[in-house]
């Protein structure tokens, strides 16, 4: 009892022994606000890798793709049995994005992806990250009316009333731009003499006598006139006709939004959004063809939606469009059978199943020696991104637990000390009887003692910190005027944290360990003094 009563008679009056418990404070309570807030990041990360990507993925790299994915989807039903709760195919091609803005035409390089809605959302959040609220539920390539993220100011008018205003717009510049060609033929022709009159009125005359090409025509008449198009002319090979822009929208494609889009701030600072092209703009895709003769297919298309996923790697090179007008445009069906090819398969696994274990199953039945396929799990694809994640927080926590280990050094200071002091008082206790492991047992439970009250100061303070995180971010930003986490680069509104009861378990017992470890050498000196000596110390 001596022991716990000396204790805490030395926790309150020895002052010295306070900066140990702050050292350990400050330790514990900066651990566990780091562990919550890469721990938030890691399950955000995790929740949008895995947001497109499904469980596992069979990627074929011939150009043609994959025959017959049916049948390939019976096999795989046939060798992995229930733990396949989910498949979809899909289409993915390299491609290059072009938008008109304010008459230039920008150009960014694109994953294009053809999927069927309905299933794609069976084994991925696709839906999730669509702005159109009708969209997240079940998606659809046509343009609504209006409604996509009525909270972004710069979307208010995304849909079809965007598009009639922008196609209003572009009609009344092309009016205004022919009326000035007009003007100046006027003027041109007021200056011109008789003769020369008489000749362009021969060259009007003859060029309106020529032949003239209809609103649709093949691709290999603009290639040479003399030939003459197949009837079974593929998909890929005819330029759909003009329509009228007003009433009616090309084929829909998705854009992840950072392809249409850039995120600055303005002259006051303010963070916005400066969009390119937004639902209801058309826009150019140039991708090549299936075809063993491998051909450049330039095809117009009207968004319909945007992703956002928050993970820049995606919505920087993904659009999507319908699977099967992607099949028809790229030639990827067997005009004898009528089967279809695609280039992905994905699949989503039942809950608790291992999912190595069902890939190395795909991979012994599809070997790549054999099939041109790539089968990987999503944790495989991600697998660098992850990786480092890991390293960065298995390194800020032992860097972190140097500052508790700083703080172990203090405490092993302070009781050599006490025990220098207190030489006398200890050789007083071992002549009343104390024993040695007495002795060193009140070192150790002050030790002991130390690293509870500092670790349990952190835990309530690393808690309320984590609680409070987002404020104590504002506070930083209004003190110093920078911000914490800028939105230009980090697409979050608020700083994501999770507290996981076992990492408050390791780092509490871990503090108390450090002070407890602290306090053995200092205990075992005291412990071997000799009474008389001890006594008879100056």
């Amino acid at each position: 009892m001596y022991r716990w009563l000396l204790c805490f008679r030395y926790l309150k009056t020895r002052y010295i022994a306070l900066a140990s418990i702050i050292s350990v404070t400050l330790g514990v309570a900066t651990l566990i606000v780091v562990n919550a807030v890469m721990s938030g990041f890691s399950a955000e990360m995790h929740d949008r890798l895995h947001g497109l990507a499904s469980d596992i993925m069979i990627e074929c790299h011939a150009t043609g793709g994959m025959p017959d994915p049916e049948g390939h989807l019976r096999e795989i039903e046939r060798i992995c049995g229930p733990a396949i709760v989910g498949s979809s195919v899909s289409v993915s091609v390299p491609a290059m994005l072009g938008i008109d803005f304010r008459g230039q035409r920008l150009g960014r390089h694109v994953n294009l992806i053809g999927l069927d809605p309905e299933t794609y959302n069976s084994v991925s959040d696709f839906g999730k990250y669509l702005l159109h609220p009708a969209n997240q539920n079940s998606a659809s390539f046509r343009l609504h009316d209006a409604g996509y993220a009525p909270d972004r100011s710069e979307l208010k008018l995304a849909g079809w009333e965007h598009r009639k205003r922008r196609v209003a717009q572009d009609r009344e510049i092309e009016a205004s731009i022919a009326e000035q060609r007009r003007v100046l033929q006027e003027l041109k022709r007021q200056q011109m003499t008789q003769e020369e009159r008489a000749a362009e009125i021969a060259a009007s005359e003859s060029a309106a006598a020529g032949p003239s090409i209809g609103p649709q025509f093949a691709a290999g008449m603009l290639e040479s006139s003399a030939e003459t198009p197949a009837e079974d002319t593929p998909a890929e090979d005819t330029l759909t006709a003009s329509i009228d822009p007003m009433e009616e929208q090309y084929d829909g494609i998705i854009l992840g939004i950072s392809t249409c889009s850039v995120r600055t701030r303005n002259a006051a600072g303010d963070v916005e959004d400066v969009y390119y092209a937004q639902p209801g703009d058309d826009v150019r895709m140039m991708f090549p063809s299936a075809s063993e003769d491998t051909k450049v297919l330039n095809q117009k298309f009207t968004v319909v939606d945007l992703y956002e996923s928050g993970m820049s790697e995606y919505d920087s090179t993904f659009a999507f469009v319908r699977l099967d007008r992607l099949q028809e445009l790229r030639g990827m069906i067997d005009p004898q059978s009528g089967v279809r090819s695609v280039t992905t398969i994905q699949l989503k696994v039942a809950e608790g199943v291992d999912l190595n274990l069902v890939r190395d199953a795909l991979r012994r039945r599809f070997p790549a020696g054999i099939y041109p396929y790539n089968i990987q799990t999503w944790r495989d694809l991600q697998g660098p991104l992850l990786s480092a994640v890991r390293l960065e927080t298995t390194i800020l926590n032992i860097l972190l637990f140097l500052i508790i280990a700083v703080a172990g050094f203090g405490i092993l200071a302070t009781f050599f000390m006490i025990v220098v002091e207190k030489t006398r008082d200890i050789g007083t206790l071992k002549a009343l009887g104390a024993s040695g492991h007495g002795v060193s047992s009140i070192f150790l439970s002050y030790g002991l003692l130390l690293g509870f009250v500092g670790s349990g100061a952190g835990l309530v303070g690393g808690l309320l910190f984590v609680d409070n995180i987002n404020g104590v971010a504002g506070i930083v930003e209004r003190i110093t005027g920078q911000e914490v986490f800028d939105p230009t680069v980090y697409y979050f509104s608020e700083i994501p944290t999770i507290i996981e009861p076992l990492t408050l378990v390791w780092v509490m017992i871990g503090a108390m360990t450090i002070a407890v470890l602290a306090s053995v050498l200092p205990a075992i000196r005291a412990a071997r003094m000799h009474p008389v000596r001890a006594l008879r110390f100056e």
